[in-house]
Order: C-alpha cells, then structure tokens, then sequence
C-alpha cells in the first residue's frame, strides 16, 4: 500500500494595495485636520506644567513664612475664614496638595487623549518594541480609549469633590448638592460606557 502523497503548502497570496481615488484619498487624509488640535492640546499641558511649577514653588516658600506666597495660595484656592492666616495650616496644605494632585490627574488626561487619540484616528506612532510605550496604547482603541477617559474624570471629580468638602464653609448647600450630582452622574455615565462596551465586545466575538 503506497503512503499518501504529502500536500504540498500553498504560499498566501499577497494582495497588492491599490491607490485610492481621489476623493476617498481626499476623505481618509483629512484625518490630519486633527493634528493642530492635538498639538494645542500639548500647549495646553505645557501651560499646565508652569501652573503647577508657579503652585509648588508659592507652597515650598510659604513653608519658609512667605506672606506674600501664603496669600498668593489662599487665593488661588478660595479658602476663606474669619480669621486671618499667617502661616500654614493643616488645611491650607492639603487644599494645595489636592490642586497640584488635580493638575497632575488633568495632565495624565491630556496624555492619554494625545497619545491614544492620534494612535486611534491620525496615524500610527510606530511605538512597538519601545521601552516607554505605554502599556494601555498596544490595545487601544476607540471603546477602550473612552472608558479611561471616563475614569480619569471620574477620578479629577472625585479630587474637585473632596476640596469642596474640606473647604465646604465657603459653598452653599446648593453647590456642595449640585457638585455631588455631578460626580454621581459622571459615575453613572463611566459605568454605562463600560456596560456599552462589554456588551458591544460580546457581540463582535459571537459574530467572530
């Protein structure tokens, strides 16, 4: 009995790409009328930078008995009492500490909207292999890049709440109500988006 001719492996057939037409050419490159957004967006992160370099230096100077830094962070923080402060307290420090904590947090925002919106909608950044690339970036994606989104907010509401209610003799019961809506509503929204994105994932592996 003769054994089986072995098949032979057939090699994959590489399809050449074709040139666009010129109006979905046109279409597909305006995807870079994105750029100048995204590059104001790094402006914007610089301006951040000095505002939180101007915050930590009036900090640092005030702690050395600086009235003008003192009251150049009292303002800056809305923090007001009966009394006048001449030198730093307990709560004033933790005002400023959750500001700069706030800044920061707007920052990591802004980052992963730069990064991941112009790896999602403008053009591949080629980051593959790099020592720094962010962990988040190999599997981003328009859904995934809206729920970090959506819990990076929730996380900036949460410190805005937080400094409301340290600094809550300034505020009306309204406000300290409308701001707790608020953060409770970004909540729900997170938690929408991230249910929305589950289910849309369970389809398309049902469909695959």
């Amino acid at each position: 009995m003769s054994e089986p001719t072995p098949l032979k492996a057939t090699p994959h057939k590489v399809i050449p790409l074709r040139p666009l037409r010129p109006l979905p050419n046109l279409i597909f490159a305006s995807r870079w009328l994105q750029l100048p957004l995204y590059l104001g967006l790094i402006a914007a992160q610089a301006v951040y930078v000095v505002h939180f370099l101007v915050e930590l230096a009036h900090l640092i100077e005030a702690a050395f008995g600086s009235q003008t830094a003192l009251q150049a962070l009292i303002t800056s923080i809305g923090y007001k009492t009966s009394t006048p402060i001449v030198s730093l307290n307990e709560t004033v420090i933790m005002l400023v500490v959750l500001a700069l904590i706030d800044v920061v947090m707007i920052s990591n925002l802004l980052i992963m909207v730069i990064v991941g919106g112009y790896e999602t909608f403008v053009s591949r950044m080629d980051l593959e292999g790099h020592r720094d690339q962010p962990e988040w970036l190999s599997h981003v994606n328009a859904s995934v890049l809206k729920v970090k989104l959506a819990t990076a907010i929730i996380g900036i509401s949460s410190i805005h709440l937080l400094k409301t209610f340290i600094n809550a003799d300034n505020y009306t019961d309204r406000v300290l109500i409308a701001q707790t809506a608020i953060h409770i509503t970004f909540l729900l929204s997170a938690l929408a988006i991230a249910y929305t994105d589950k289910v849309m994932s369970a389809i398309a592996a049902q469909k695959h």
